[in-house]
This record gives structure tokens, C-alpha cells and sequence, in this order.
């Protein structure tokens, strides 16, 4: 326990943020299947599916995303899961895109503006990735996902060019009208029949939330594919089976057309640094109460010695002396009435 304290000034303490980043790679072979879908997690509710690196059931498999579809009300209708697909729509759209003036959730707009009434996402597909995966935000301008935009459906894969999809620029050019922080545009960077980078979703950053438009990729028209594309063995189109299929029956036919997805993730890292100034007549003498000399505390060896201490702890204090953090240096640090020092304390959380 000190008795000697010194209290830091202003500038004796500044502040920092690090980002650190990871690279996270999730392959196609893992999406469709690798572990003949036991990594795939249908739930009795079918509002989603999840996804795992690893057959679910072991201890050592981690959650990747979880997988769903939703639609607007224009589309509601006699349905199959109708109510659910409605609600799964205006809840992710209530938290991701908010309300507006009346009250009245919002609905997700390909360009980001939730003002004006066109290129409204009507038929979306949600991607949540796991917190383990996206950490404190998915970093802007790294998303790429791959998927087939491939017309005819085929049981054993697709082998053909996928359609590449991407938040390009978003690192200086994305957007904040969201209540759940920042968002980029995705658009098709290659792949797409008519050229061009058509808009095709969303990415939301802090929430770790994709949001493609289904039909801005797998619909004729849109600029991304030639043709409507088969999305099962019915040889239904996205329209159709957003209709008149399961959810899970959605997700199967989305996760066997994933090629990949790659994104950054971020870990902020917030610091505190203390400078912890030592002058040339401060703490020369030790207050480690086991410094003893024939049961005495020891100063000198003669009274014409000069006071040597040894520092080997930092403690910082709070205002009324309680003990809040220890750092510990990793030698002794000879100390003398000769020399001066200072000594940085850098906490991290």
C-alpha cells in the first residue's frame, strides 16, 4: 500500500483508439453443406436457419450466421408463412432502418434513401453473422460475397462465373441514417448480363447485417442476371418461392447458390495512457515495508550516502486513495536523487 501519492495533471494522461482487424474467410463448401448439412440448424419456429463452421451437435462448432428471408406488406398475402415472413420483414427494417415522420416502419431502399418511394427492397434475404465472426463492426469496403446467378437449377452445384457483390467505396462513402449506426450500398461488381454496378443490398456495419435484394439478383431486369433464375427443382423463380415456399426452404436454395462471403472484422481498442512523471527528488526512498535492515526500515548504509530506491510497481489511485489498477515493470528501475523518469501506463479496454 503506498503512502506516497502524486497526482496526475491534465496533461499527464491522453486517450487513443486502435482498430485491429481480421480477415474471415467463409467458403461456399462450408454454406452448402461440407458435413452433409449436420453444420445446418433448422429451428421448429422456421423464422431462420443457422449456419456452423462445424456439424452443430459437437462442442467445437461455431456459429457463422444465421440465414432468412422476409417481405414487405405490398406482397402479403394467402401465403406460406405469411405472418412470419411479414414480421421477419418489419423487424429487421424497424431496427435497421427505423420509422418515419408518422410513425410507419420504414422499408429498405437499394440506394440507402429511406425517404423516396422507388428501388424499395421488397423481397430482401437477411444474412446476421454471428458477433464472433463481426465483432464490433464488419470494416467498410472489405464485404464480398459471391453467389450463382446460374439459370437453371442443378442439384450436385453450380460450377459456373458467379455475380460478385461488394460494398465498394464504402470507406468514404457510406451512409448514417440508420438508428443501428452506419450502412454501405452493395452493388454487383462483375457478373452482372447488362454491365454496370447495379445496387443489389445492404450492409450494416456496426449491426453485422447483410441485406441483398433477391430479386435485384436473381430476377430478369434488374441488370444482374439475363434470365430468372430456377431456385429449386420446381424450377421455381425468387418471386415464386418467397411466395408459396418455407423460409427454410428459401434459405436451402440461397445457401446452395453462396460461392462465398469475405469481410474484415474490427475490434476497437480503447486506451488510456498515463505518464507517470518521476523527479529527480521523488520517491528515492522505498515504501516496500519489507526493505528492512536488522528489522529497520532501510535508507542509508552511512548519513553520507545518497538515498537509492528501486521502483518495480506503478498503482493508480483513485481520488480517494483507493487502489484501482497495479502495473508491473519488467525490471527494477534504480532510482536517485541524479535522475529522472518517465514512466508510461497504458490501459487497454
Amino acid at each position: 500500500m503506498a503512502t506516497t501519492f502524486k497526482t496526475f495533471l491534465n496533461n499527464d494522461i491522453t486517450s487513443t483508439k486502435t482498430l485491429l482487424h481480421e480477415a474471415i474467410p467463409v467458403t461456399g463448401t462450408i454454406v452448402s453443406g461440407t458435413y452433409s448439412d449436420n453444420n445446418i440448424k433448422n429451428y421448429a419456429h422456421g423464422m431462420f436457419q443457422s449456419v456452423f463452421d462445424y456439424p452443430f451437435l459437437s462442442s467445437s462448432a461455431n456459429h457463422i450466421f444465421d440465414l432468412s428471408i422476409g417481405y414487405a406488406a405490398s406482397i402479403s398475402g394467402s401465403n406460406t408463412q405469411n405472418a412470419k415472413k411479414l414480421n421477419l420483414y418489419n423487424q429487421m427494417a424497424q431496427v435497421l432502418v427505423g420509422h418515419d415522420a408518422t410513425g410507419s416502419i420504414r422499408e429498405f431502399d437499394q440506394d440507402g434513401d429511406f425517404l423516396t418511394t422507388g428501388d424499395k427492397i421488397t423481397r430482401p434475404i437477411f444474412i446476421n453473422f454471428a458477433r464472433l465472426l463481426s465483432k464490433d463492426e464488419v470494416k467498410k469496403g472489405s464485404f464480398t460475397l459471391k453467389i450463382f446467378g446460374d439459370t437453371t437449377f442443378t442439384q450436385a452445384g453450380y460450377s459456373g462465373t458467379p455475380i460478385t457483390i461488394q460494398d465498394t467505396n464504402a470507406q468514404n462513402d457510406y451512409r448514417v441514417n440508420s438508428p443501428a449506426g452506419e450502412y454501405g450500398i452493395l452493388s454487383c461488381s462483375s457478373g452482372a448480363s447488362g454491365g454496370g454496378t447495379p445496387a443489389c443490398g445492404l450492409i450494416f456495419y456496426q449491426a453485422g447485417v447483410a441485406v441483398l435484394d433477391g430479386s435485384a439478383i436473381f430476377i430478369s431486369g434488374s441488370g444482374i442476371v439475363g434470365t430468372d433464375c430456377e431456385m429449386d427443382s420446381g424450377a421455381q423463380t425468387w418471386n415464386d418461392i418467397t411466395v408459396s415456399s418455407s423460409i427454410t426452404a428459401s434459405c436451402d436454395a440461397i445457401r446452395n447458390r453462396l460461392q462465398e462471403v469475405s469481410f474484415n472484422n474490427t475490434t476497437e481498442l480503447n486506451s488510456t495512457i498515463h505518464f507517470c512523471r518521476v523527479n529527480h527528488n521523488d520517491f528515492n526512498y522505498s515504501a516496500n515495508p519489507t526493505y528492512l535492515s536488522q528489522s529497520k526500515i532501510r535508507v542509508k548504509n552511512s548519513t553520507t550516502d545518497a538515498p537509492v530506491s528501486y521502483i518495480t510497481t506503478v498503482g493508480l489511485y483513485s481520488a480517494d486513495n483507493e487502489l484501482l489498477a497495479v502495473a508491473k515493470l519488467s525490471e527494477p528501475l534504480k532510482k536517485d536523487p541524479t535522475n529522472e523518469m518517465t514512466i508510461r501506463v497504458r490501459l487497454d479496454y
